[in-house]
């Protein structure tokens, strides 16, 4: 099992890296069109910070957490609402973010062992909703590296990633309106440095392999599976990687599949 406290430092440090691909850069970029139709470099963060933000309140005011819910003209509007609402100049947005992820990792910690915490359609362990706050800030950094053009450092980090892409695939299937398979499915991922990474059944017949980066890129929906050096074998496991969804709400957009010279397909 993971320590909270050891996940808490992996999140820390995660936005840390991010923080410092988006620090140096000129208010011009900030304003740079990201894959995620609509957002800019600066959405990306200020989504980031507002989920921060209600994640805060989740670990330490539920009731303000709920009337979050509660108020919102339009709940499925409230991730774009919310992004637009905590979008500011660089400077402010950064001091923003850097002050709610780090009363988030506080908060986090002091919750009470057993205590589950209010989120959107389901509760959360303090550990749960630290894996996907890594899980998020690490996905919209790969939006905001490719915007720049750069490839990130792959970290043992991406195991929490996984983790979380591995235990929400009936969470996947049910999304697209499908039924969660009662099938054993064996993953086996190639780490960043060369170990392997495994979750299910040695024996399972359904099995998807491949590495690390690619299954965490397909589960967080950032590139299609054509695009991605994943194996899957069984029917199960082969639907899944159709399904994916590591994050919680309805089914994403995805990501279209781009040619060998990156053009869109």
């Amino acid at each position: 099992m993971v320590d909270l406290s050891d996940l808490l430092t992996d999140l820390a440090d995660e936005s840390a890296g991010l923080d410092s691909l988006v620090a140096p850069l000129p208010a011009t970029d900030w304003a740079r069109p990201t894959p995620a139709a609509g957002w800019s470099i600066g959405h990306q963060i200020a989504h980031l910070a507002w989920t921060d933000h209600v994640a805060l309140l989740a670990a330490t005011d539920a009731e303000a957490f709920y009337a979050t819910v509660t108020s919102a003209p339009d709940v499925t509007r409230m991730v774009d609402v919310g992004a637009e609402e905590f979008l500011a100049p660089p400077a402010e947005l950064l001091d923003r973010w850097r002050a709610g992820r780090a009363a988030l990792v506080d908060a986090l910690a002091a919750v009470p062992a057993g205590t589950k915490l209010p989120w959107y359609g389901t509760r959360m362990s303090p550990t749960s909703m630290a894996t996907a706050r890594l899980m998020e800030t690490w996905a919209h950094g790969e939006d905001v590296a490719d915007t720049l053009g750069v490839v990130r450092p792959t970290t043992d980090r991406l195991r929490h990633v996984a983790h979380l892409g591995v235990r929400t695939l009936g969470h996947g299937f049910a999304a697209h309106g499908r039924e969660a398979p009662t099938t054993p499915v064996r993953v086996e991922l190639i780490a960043p440095d060369g170990d392997t990474w495994t979750w299910g059944p040695v024996d399972a017949a359904d099995r998807v392999s491949g590495p690390a980066r690619d299954f965490c890129l397909l589960v967080t929906q950032r590139r299609h599976r054509a695009d991605l050096a994943l194996l899957a074998t069984g029917p199960v496991a082969d639907e899944w990687l159709d399904v994916a969804q590591a994050f919680a709400g309805p089914p994403g957009d995805g990501r279209e599949p781009t040619s060998a010279n990156g053009v869109r397909a």
